[in-house]
Order: structure tokens, then sequence, then C-alpha cells
């Protein structure tokens, strides 16, 4: 064990997105905090590695941001000075479809609709203009719900909450044609979630809102970059962070008054002792992922694709909530939904000159061991024939891999516990206190608290708010 000289204020485990922001967000007011991380390397679900071919970085699991460029808590942060940078694309995200043509996600909400067609453009803009220039306000009113915090424009938050709440199947009923019902279905798919499940319709235009107000960026040099960039501000705050530090119990970490577990509720119960706790909380669909190392960039025969950041795969709304059903129901999709990401294309750093990083993901059955890649390269075959000829090297990952990689990532849910039905909002148990545990001095800042999945920090900073309760309480 690390040699430490007296009892901390607080110890974090995981160092993660929000494992490292609930440590900065202790230790910018005041607090000693120590983190401990079972890997050799900081990052969690925000890494960059060499997974194929030397030169050739690529992100195991997130790669592209639009919850961590418009976070509440990272906008707080001074990460530009610790070497995080937002690389944008000229399009955040591209929907093409079999005849060369495509949907498009922008910054400019007039070019998103035009790419639907006359008869839903007005129809878009309709829907999301009423949250336009409220991002801030907004993000950090859902961000911070079921907190006690009261909401600072509860008007707008209300008429989020009745468009969003029910299934995206009903809020893609106000569209007339394709285009738009399969961009908006393909953004639901992001939370691997079927379509017609509760609260879908609200992640959908979360998306949707993020690329308006802020884009669909990439760290230069990658996820590390966001990692990095909080573990260099919590040195200068004066935390701590430990590598190689397996914890299996409690009583593997240095006496402190707080402890913040940036953990699955599974391993939780099984370090603290809880027993079956958790045992109600759900996982959900997995990931099967490949990694690429291209000889030159995606041909795709769309030209949006070509320029986007993100190109989802459907194409129709149909085929999109198929794969989702599929795979939440334990089938792997003969045709998957894919979400892939073009890193280098803002971000030369990324790969030797003239070459390319590329990933790409379909959905799966947890726990899946099947191989998915000819199925995924079908896909992209598809709309980018020729694809297979720029291949230099793939690093695939499934559910077991991805486990391995990740902890968190159990069965290869890369959102740590199924985000649907009422545990997208209510994770990780039924309660007005999340992030508390049994144990009065235990907390839980993972993913599997709200607001859920992404690098985005904010259960990490939740949890922080729940931390400093409890040390205002002891002192």
């Amino acid at each position: 064990m690390p040699k430490v000289t007296s009892m901390l204020d607080a110890v974090v485990v995981g160092a993660g997105p929000n494992g490292l922001t609930a440590a900065v967000e202790l230790a910018r007011r005041g607090h000693s905090v120590a983190v401990f991380e079972a890997k050799s390397t900081i990052g969690g679900g925000a890494r960059t590695e060499e997974l194929t071919l030397p030169g050739f970085r690529h992100d195991p699991c997130s790669a592209v941001h639009p919850l961590g460029i418009g976070s509440p808590v990272f906008r707080t942060m001074p990460l530009e000075r610790y070497g995080l940078h937002w690389l944008h694309p000229e399009l955040p995200m591209a929907h093409p479809w079999d005849d060369g043509t495509a949907a498009v996600l922008s910054r400019s909400v007039a070019e998103t609709a035009a790419s639907f067609g006359p008869r839903d453009a007005g129809a878009y803009r309709r829907l999301v203009t009423p949250y336009l220039g409220k991002w801030d306000t907004l993000a950090r009113d859902f961000m911070q719900l079921p907190l006690t915090a009261l909401p600072r424009d509860p008007v707008t938050l209300a008429r989020f909450g009745l468009t969003g709440l029910p299934p995206a199947t009903w809020l893609m009923r106000r569209f007339h044609d394709e285009k738009a019902r399969a961009l908006f279905a393909g953004l639901v798919g992001h939370v691997i979630a079927p379509l017609d499940g509760f609260a879908t319709g609200a992640v959908g235009l979360v998306f949707a809102l993020a690329a308006h107000a802020a884009g669909w960026p990439l760290p230069r040099g990658g996820s590390q970059s966001i990692s990095d960039a909080l573990a260099g501000y919590l040195k200068d705050l004066g935390g701590a962070v430990h590598t190689d530090f397996e914890v299996k119990r409690l009583d593997d970490l240095p006496p402190a008054r707080a402890y913040v577990f940036d953990t699955s509720p599974r391993a939780l119960a099984r370090i603290a002792g809880f027993g079956g706790h958790y045992d109600h909380y759900r996982y959900g669909a997995a990931a099967f992922k490949i990694d690429y190392a291209l000889d030159g960039p995606v041909p795709w025969t769309s030209a949006e694709a070509r320029r986007a950041g993100t190109v989802q795969i459907g194409p129709t709304a149909g085929e999109i909530g198929t794969a989702l059903r599929q795979a939440s129901s334990g089938t792997a999709p003969d045709t998957p939904f894919l979400i892939t990401a073009q890193p280098s294309l803002v971000d030369p750093s990324r790969a030797p000159e003239g070459k390319h990083v590329f990933w790409a993901y379909g959905h799966v059955p947890n726990g899946w061991t099947g191989d998915l890649t000819e199925a995924i390269e079908r896909q992209i075959e598809r709309f980018a024939p020729g694809f297979r000829d720029r291949v230099l090297a793939r690093a695939t990952a499934g559910p077991p891999q991805l486990a391995a990689h990740n902890a968190n990532y159990i069965g290869g849910d890369i959102a740590c516990g199924a985000a649907r039905g009422l545990q997208l909002l209510l994770r990780p148990t039924l309660s007005v206190r999340p992030y508390a545990t049994p144990h009065p001095a235990v907390f839980l800042c993972s993913a599997a608290t709200p607001p859920g999945p992404g690098v985005h920090g904010m259960s990490g900073h939740n949890a922080a708010k729940a931390v400093w309760r409890r040390l205002r309480k002891i002192d």
C-alpha cells in the first residue's frame, strides 16, 4: 500500500472520468484525496492505446464526446491548461443511404433540417428550437437530477420532459419521411436501448441538442487526453493517483473519512460486503468493437460521410430498431446497426502520414462470445465499397474482451448497466440518494448512477456533492 501519513478525507477507487472528476471536485474544496486504479494506466472508458500497429493510436472505448465538451462540470475546470484540446470535424455526424445521399447532424439546425427533405425540415426545427441557446442551463438541470438542487429553468426542463419521456417511436411520428426518422433512431441507439423504451425520446433529443450547442468533437491525441487532463489538474490540487492497485476489500485501502467507487455496483457490493444489495440491477446488451488501421480514408460513397467525425450505419429506422431489439433480447443481429468514428480526419497525430484510424461497433447480447466481424464489415462495405482493401490491421473486442479491458463493462455492457426503462433515469436503485450505499461512508460514482453513461464527469460531480454533505456532517 502507498505510504499514507494521516487519515485522508476521501479515497476514490477507479480512475475513470467519473472517479477522477469526483476526486478533483473534492480536492478543489480543500479535501485530501487519493485515487487507486487497478490498471497500469488511468482512464477507464477514456483511454488511447496502440491496438493494431505502431503509430496508430486508437480509443478502446469512447472516441467522440458531445457530452464531454458540453459537460457542466468540465466547463468549470481549466482542462485546456492540462492538454485537453477539442477538435471539430466539418460535420458532427452523417447517416448515409444506399443511394449515396445522407442525412446529417450539423452544428447548423438549418443544414440538419435541409438534409431531411422539405416535408420534415420544419418539423425538426420546431422540435429543437425551444431549447436552442439554453444548453448550459438545460444540461445542468437534467444532469443533476434526481438531486435536491432546484432546476434553474423549470419551464424548459418540464417542456423537455414532456417531449422526451415518451418512447422515441412516439417522437419520430412527427416526421413524414425516412431520413429524419432513421437519423433520430440512430441517436437513440448510442445508449443501446430499444426505440420503444421509456425516455428514449430524451436520449435522441439530448444528442441532437448537444451537436447544435457545442458539436461532437474529438480530443486531440485521443480520449486519453481527457483522463490525463483530469489527473494533471488533480495532482496540482494536491491529490494523488496510484495505479496497479487492485482493491479487493475495503481494508486494502488507507483510512479515510469517505470512500468513492467508480466501479460497477456488483464490484462495489463484493468489495464492501454488501451481499445482494444490487442484485436487482440489470445489465444490458453489449458491444462488439473493431479498431482499424487503414491505408487511407474510408471510401464512403456519401460525400457527407467523408466529412463527418461520426457515421451511423443503419440505414432505416426499421433496420436500426430490429438490430437494437435483437441485441437486447439475446440475438446477434445479421444486419447490425453500427456507430463508427473517424478520428484521424481531424487529428493527423493519430496515425502515420497518409494513414488513418477507424473505429466501429455493433450491438450483441450481453456476454455473447461469437464473432461479428463479417457482419460489421459487410455493412461498412455496403456504404463504402472497397473498404476492406484499405485495412492494414484490425483489433477486435467482443463482450469478453471488453469486460477484461474494463471491469465496469459487465458482459460487454459499455453503459455500466442497461440504459432502458426506469433504470435509464433511476440507477442503480430507486432512491433520492442514488450515490449513497448501505455504508454511510461509502459512495458510488460510476455510470451506474445518474445521469448515466457518457464521458461527462457528472456522476462523479454529483457523488462528490453527496460526500461534501457527509464530511460537513461529521466535522
